[in-house]
């Protein structure tokens, strides 16, 4: 019988040699977390390699994740479809084992870790999405959603900042089901941490309201066990924190930073197999441990017992099983399109002049209504967000509940939200101001890297909100927030606007997207049925003349401006048209066809939006004009500082007037 020792030393081994087969990564956590990730991924994690996205899976996430090979060896070894030439192949252009674990490229992976802190944030969220699915769908007798998640972290992802947003929330909330493991080696890059980061860690999780397990030696896989069991029983989440001595098994290199973030080279290794007495070459692992490692037929009788369940709590609550498959499948609501398209109507109708953060209110409940998945939240910005609806329910801990109060923590709200986004069954939105999407920009940058459909809400969008000056009025933020890779921006101008805006991001199925919303009132645009179906393709023809001499390009609150210089262009015998672009990205993925037809070669074009102005410089061309903010604000009325800043009908017609060489 194979012992636990040389269960964790396939892991360490199969570590060593991709990483020294790529000729770069990281070995020492791997090496040393094995023997936790063994007595974890044998003893105690709920999950299933042939149905790697099993509803009631547990979660495990790697926040650690320079430290990939562990993880890519635990799938390997587990029988998830992660083959031995996979891991060869780590690091390589193109595989299933990249250097920092991908989300979407190989089954297991729960979601993209590497930027240290967030993982564990990501965790929170999808424990938060655990409890609120568990409060709603489970039935006396009928826990269809019961599941742990669990978290690999490091001292660099005690040190990140935004572990300590997340964490704090997470003890506030008794996410019990929250099992984090601290691999307290002592060391980072730059060596010997007791010179930058000497934080009493217990203290700090005791104080935000989790159990903590002290002291456990890393590599005594009974003393994990007694820890595990320990965490499973509380009522509160759990840090598990545990000794280890990274590096663990090469004799010359362990325990020190050298063996942080690069090979180990061929005579380590040589030393470290004699060390560890495991005599089989590169990539080979014996039979009978492939057999005590693999969970595929231990994780179809946890699937198959799971579904017997799920059969007997359809048997009696029908709807609700069915609403439960359909929001796990990541599916939207049969009547969506109907539904959507009547509030879209409804919003025309009505006509209304109002701030578009109030439209973006107006649309969250008319949506909410057929959307029942819909978590919503802010920053500590409610009442200035407008994200609450009528039928918004505070979490609090316990219960049902579909808005989550985050606190001043934007970082690890975005971060929150995206591991709620990862974990399904729950749409989840997340709002602040639009100048702190500064501190959120990171996990902005995740969800988009991993192709997930988040919603970030950013209010006060400009120098229109006036006298809190430039410390809180968005310059550079909208174009910085269009220049990622993958992200929808969405700057409506109106309620129509703002309606399809939410309406798109709610459909989203491959992208986050960021809804962008003004402090001020804003004026109804009338439109035609046309003219309302082009919205969705980000940039349409809002008003037309015959025989036009110029394109005037706004967004947001300056499509009224535009509107109005072209009338006042008008009077004086000059034709323009007027284009709203409020998602450049959806009008970027159009075909050239309707591109052209929106912005016809040869008519000069005038861009205009309350930001800087380089990023309209592929809409207008060199020869084009923008009209923007090119430096920061003032405090002042907003009045005030359009007209300081050049947003004026008449700097607007001045600017048109040039341009056509009149």
């Amino acid at each position: 019988m194979v012992s636990r020792t040389e269960l964790a030393n396939a892991i360490r081994f199969l570590a060593m040699d991709a990483v020294e087969k790529a000729k770069s990564g990281h070995p020492g956590m791997p090496m040393g977390m094995a023997d936790i990730a063994e007595v974890l991924w044998r003893d105690h994690l709920q999950h299933s390699p042939r149905h790697p996205h099993w509803a009631n899976r547990d979660r495990f996430v790697l926040s650690n994740g320079h430290g990939s090979m562990l993880l890519y060896s635990l799938l390997h070894l587990t029988g998830y479809a992660l083959s031995i030439d996979d891991l060869k192949n780590f690091r390589q252009l193109h595989s299933k084992t990249p250097g920092h674990p991908e989300y979407g490229y190989a089954d297991g992976v729960e979601t993209t870790t590497g930027p240290l802190g967030q993982g564990i944030c990501n965790a929170v969220g999808m424990a938060l999405a655990e409890k609120l699915l568990a409060a709603e769908f489970n039935r006396p007798g009928h826990e269809i959603v019961d599941h742990h998640t669990w978290v690999f972290l490091g001292d660099g992802c005690l040190m990140e900042g935004i572990s300590h947003e997340a964490c704090s929330l997470a003890g506030t909330w008794g996410l019990n089901k929250l099992i984090a493991f601290y691999d307290d080696n002592g060391i980072s890059i730059d060596g010997d941490v007791d010179g930058w980061f000497t934080d009493d860690t217990p203290a700090r999780f005791g104080a935000y309201g989790w159990q903590v397990i002290p002291n456990v030696d890393g590599h005594d896989p009974k003393e994990i066990a007694t820890a595990i069991a320990t965490a499973k029983q509380s009522d509160r989440p759990t840090l598990i924190c545990c000794k280890t001595k990274i590096g663990f098994g090469a004799p010359n290199k362990q325990g020190g930073h050298d063996v942080h973030g690069a090979p180990l080279g061929a005579a380590e290794i040589a030393a470290a197999r004699e060390h560890l007495k495991w005599p089989h070459a590169p990539f080979e692992v014996p039979s009978d441990i492939y057999a005590a490692w693999n969970a595929a037929e231990a994780g179809q009788a946890r699937v198959s017992a799971w579904d017997q369940r799920f059969a007997a709590y359809r048997a009696q609550f029908p709807q609700q099983a069915a609403e439960f498959e359909r929001r796990m499948k990541g599916e939207l609501p049969a009547d969506w399109d109907a539904h959507v398209a009547a509030k879209i109507a409804q919003a025309n109708e009505k006509a209304e002049t109002i701030a578009t953060r109030k439209a973006s209110q107006n649309a969250i409940a008319a949506l909410a209504e057929a959307l029942p998945e819909l978590v919503g939240g802010s920053a500590d910005l409610t009442p200035s967000n407008l994200t609450n609806w009528p039928n918004a329910k505070s979490f609090a801990g316990n219960g049902t509940a579909n808005y989550i109060h985050y606190g001043v923590r934007e970082f690890g709200m975005a971060a929150i939200i995206n591991g709620m986004t990862l974990h399904g069954g729950v749409k989840p939105f997340g709002a602040t101001f639009l100048m702190f999407s500064e501190y959120a920009r990171n996990a902005l940058r995740m969800a988009a890297l991993m192709k997930i459909n988040p919603i970030f809400v950013f209010t006060h969008d400009s120098i229109g909100l006036g006298e809190d000056g430039p410390t809180h009025q968005p310059v550079e933020q909208i174009s910085t927030l269009r220049m990622i890779p993958n992200m929808a921006v969405w700057r409506p101008c109106d309620t129509v606007e703002s309606m399809v805006a939410w309406s798109e991001a709610l459909s989203a199925k491959d992208h986050p997207s960021c809804l962008i919303f003004s402090r001020q009132n804003l004026p109804f645009v009338a439109r035609d049925a046309a003219t309302i179906s082009d919205i969705k393709r980000g940039g349409y023809v809002i008003r037309d003349a015959q025989n036009a001499r110029a394109v005037l390009i706004a967004t947001g609150s300056e499509v009224e401006l535009a509107l109005k210089a072209a009338e006042r262009l008008a009077e004086q015998g000059i034709a323009v048209r007027v284009v709203s672009m409020p998602n450049t990205h959806a009008f970027d993925l159009q075909d050239k066809a309707y591109q052209v037809s929106v912005l016809p070669t040869g008519l000069p074009r005038l861009s205009i939006e309350a930001g800087v102005s380089g990023f309209w410089r592929k809409y207008v061309g060199l020869d084009g004009e923008a009209i923007g903010i090119d430096r920061f604000g003032e405090s002042a009325p907003a009045g005030e500082l359009f007209k300081l800043f050049g947003f004026t009908v008449d700097n607007v017609v001045s600017k048109t007037l040039s341009l056509i060489g009149q």
